[in-house]
Parts: structure tokens; C-alpha cells; sequence
């Protein structure tokens, strides 16, 4: 499991012109919250998208070094099967590393539900859908994890 982290002032996704995952931190009393990009592969498990939840949730990259456990800072969770791209041969990226729709998808939402169980405002995007994301990275702070 990939999880692209970026620290941002404010972020929505929308699906067809309509809004379907917004955060607003200063809404919520945070300075900043997360955005998290999250690519899932064929061995990935709800087990290891509860511990990167986790993880994600106590990682120190907000104001003063605190978490969003910490600053009660919202998150919004975007499924991304391109962060699985393979660019090592010719130009035109595979993609075998990427776990299909019916594998990633229950994994993707385990791991928001993980969060949510945790405390933390969730919100997310439309698995499978063509999204426009919109963001404002704050420092910029974008940080990769993965299992």
C-alpha cells in the first residue's frame, strides 16, 4: 500500500461538476489538514490499512510538529492506482502492480474507516470515478508512505 500525503490549508474532489469530498481545517479548529493519495496493490490487506491509518493519523507534520490525532485535523482520502505505475521500460506506464477495482476498492475504504474509528473527520472521493482534485499543499509537505 501507497499513501501520498500532502499537508494542505483546504482540499475538495468533485465527480461530473459536483463536490463529493470537501475538507475545511479552520472549520474543524486546524490550521492545515491531509490529503491522502492512496494506491493499493494485490498482496494489500484491511490489517495494513489499519495500521497506515494509524500511522497517517499520529504522523507529527502539522503545525508545531503535532498530528492530526493531535489537532483534530480533517482528512480526505482519494483512491490512486497510478501511484502503483511501473516507468521502467518505454514510455507508456504499466499498471500490473495496481490491485483491481474489486480488491482495492474495500481496502481503500478500510483504511477510512480506520481513520474515522480513530476520530478523525473523513472525507473521500468516488472510487473508480474520473475526479478533479483540488487542493492548496501548505509548506509545501508531501511525504510517501507505504507498507
Amino acid at each position: 500500500m501507497r499513501i501520498l500525503v500532502q499537508r494542505v490549508s483546504s482540499a475538495q474532489v468533485s465527480v461530473d461538476g459536483e463536490t463529493v469530498g470537501r475538507i475545511d481545517p479552520g472549520a474543524h479548529g486546524a490550521p492545515h489538514g491531509l490529503v491522502a493519495l492512496v494506491g493499493v496493490t494485490h498482496s494489500d490487506t484491511e490489517a495494513i490499512a489499519k495500521a497506515l491509518a494509524d500511522k497517517l493519523f499520529r504522523l507529527r507534520i502539522l503545525e508545531g510538529e503535532r498530528s492530526a490525532a493531535d489537532l483534530n485535523a480533517p482528512i480526505l482520502v482519494i483512491s490512486q492506482f497510478t501511484l502503483y505505475a511501473d516507468t521502467a521500460k518505454g514510455r507508456r506506464p504499466s499498471w500490473n502492480a495496481a490491485a483491481p477495482g474489486a480488491v482495492a476498492e474495500p481496502i481503500v475504504d478500510a483504511f477510512a474507516d480506520a481513520l474515522r474509528e480513530l476520530g478523525a473527520t473523513v472525507a473521500t472521493g468516488k472510487f473508480g470515478a474520473h475526479m478533479q482534485v483540488e487542493l492548496t499543499n501548505d509548506g509545501p509537505v508531501t511525504i510517501l508512505l507505504e507498507s
